[in-house]
């Protein structure tokens, strides 16, 4: 029996338009679409360099000059490089250019996270291109048990108030369903039309994909079937990163 990729499980095609955003696991999961499609990642936010997981990196103001001249996939677009470390990201409306132009699919990180498990987003935040046709929510299994500090957690104070947990406490399945879940946590922003598909990432043994099992049920029932319609359990370091699927 064959495992349906990833961009199969999301069913994506030339014209999709991918932003990622969430905690644990949001660049390896654009890097791994992009090796799938040969698509184009980009960022509205701040992104580490990634030269290194497509063909080539373009540094350019006109994104899509730059993508109608380089025939290598996957490829990667920026406008500036910030700093040895990293490049900047481009205004949103760049990316919808982009979109109009035919160049994808897009895969876009809209939102940064410190290299935390989990996160929920600031007043400015997320990045969400109106062209998206999909947003992924990312959390990582691997929060659960933690206690809810900086250390596991982006933004714990946000966390705190999206999931009725309090700053220190352990963080249970129940507290990462309800971030995913919320308009003001994992769902915000996410542009009329497009599809949200929730991602539980770091599912590394059974016991993590139990625990992942009981977020992404959380996450149903904290949502309507048109807001999501089924959750990812994914292992993005594995050949086939898809674990499961679960859906109402």
């Amino acid at each position: 029996m064959t495992v349906p990729s990833l961009s199969e499980t999301l069913e994506l095609d030339d014209d999709s338009v991918v932003a990622a955003v969430g905690a644990g696991g949001k660049k390896t999961t654009l890097y791994r679409l992009a090796a799938e499609t040969d698509g184009v990642v980009t960022a509205t936010v701040r992104i580490p360099i990634f030269d290194e997981e497509v063909e080539r990196v373009v540094v350019t103001t006109d994104p899509e000059a730059a993508a109608d001249a380089e025939a290598r996939r996957p490829l990667g677009l920026v406008p500036e490089r910030e700093r040895e470390d990293r490049y900047f990201g481009y205004d949103p409306g760049v990316v919808d250019g982009l979109a109009a132009a035919g160049v994808g699919p897009l895969l876009v990180k809209a939102d940064g996270a410190r290299n935390r498990l989990l996160k929920a987003p600031n007043d400015r935040e997320p990045q969400i291109p109106s062209a998206a046709t999909h947003v992924l929510p990312v959390a990582s299994a691997r929060v659960v048990g933690e206690p809810l500090s900086e250390r596991a957690v982006h933004r714990p104070e946000r966390v705190s108030g999206l999931a009725d947990v309090e700053e220190g406490e352990e963080i249970r399945p129940s507290h990462v369903a309800a971030v995913l879940a919320h308009e003001d946590g994992g769902l915000k922003g996410v542009p009329e039309g497009a599809r949200a598909v929730p991602v539980i990432n770091m599912v590394d043994t059974p016991e993590l994909a139990e625990t992942g099992r009981k977020i992404a049920r959380g996450v149903l029932d904290g949502t309507s079937a048109s807001a999501v319609d089924r959750v990812l359990l994914t292992r993005m370091i594995a050949d086939d990163p898809v674990v499961d699927t679960v859906e109402r």
